[in-house]
């Protein structure tokens, strides 16, 4: 690809492909968008794989929900796990001054 040897110029932004490009185009198949380039020296149109910034965004935002998510979970056990830890050092505690 001749984006690869010489400097471009990006003739069309990332966009996603058709379903008609994913079929015909491998440069789709990594990400599902390209973008048009040009190179000026060797007058050469070619496409490239890229990557969207709304989907990265799309992408982050969901990782960082799910995050929050088994962050909660896990809080909750947690607070159940200590009350269950503090009912058994008390009922303990009760034994022993019982047995006095």
């Amino acid at each position: 690809p001749c984006w690869q040897v010489e400097d471009f110029v990006v003739a069309q932004e990332c966009a996603r492909c058709s379903s008609f490009e994913v079929k015909t185009l491998p440069e789709c198949v990594p990400t599902g968008f390209i973008e048009k380039i040009s190179c000026p020296t060797s007058k050469r149109e070619e496409v490239k794989s890229c990557r969207s910034a709304v989907m990265e965004a799309h992408v982050f935002w969901r990782f960082v929900g799910t995050m929050m998510c088994i962050a909660a979970v896990f809080a909750v056990l947690v607070v159940c796990r200590q009350r269950v830890l503090d009912r058994k050092a008390l009922e303990k505690v009760r034994k022993q001054i019982e047995s006095i």
